[in-house]
Formats: C-alpha cells, structure tokens, sequence
C-alpha cells in the first residue's frame, strides 16, 4: 500500500499519526512502574506459573507410562 502513495500523501499520514500521539496523556516511569509492579504482585497468587498446577487438573498431565520391549 505504501508503494502506491506519493512522497507528500505518505509525510501527510505520518503528521496525522503524529498528532493522535499527541494527544495520548502521559506519565512519568516513576508512577507507571509503581503501578505496574503492584498490579503484578497482587495477581501473582492467581498466576499458574508461578505457583504451579494442582496434578488432578494439569491437562497435559502422562496419561500412562511407555514400556518398550
């Protein structure tokens, strides 16, 4: 699609693009890691690989052993 444009159409969609980032509130990386950080630690109780899956309801669990003879 790019191909089919001119130099100026192109130029013209990347200062649309431009000004919709703009607008995008901001923060500081200060507060945003905070916030993540705590979101991560209060859903680590719930995370299955963090604390594992229980053996009766692990899907991927060996149905049986193989025997070769």
């Amino acid at each position: 699609m790019a191909q089919d444009l001119s130099e100026k159409e192109l130029l013209k969609m990347e200062v649309e693009q431009l000004k919709k980032e703009v607008t995008n509130p901001r923060a500081p990386i200060s507060k945003t890691g905070k916030e993540i950080k705590d979101f991560v630690e209060a859903q680590a109780v719930n995370d299955p690989l963090l604390k594992g899956i229980p053996e009766d309801k692990n899907p991927f669990k060996e149905k049986g052993a193989c025997v070769i003879n």
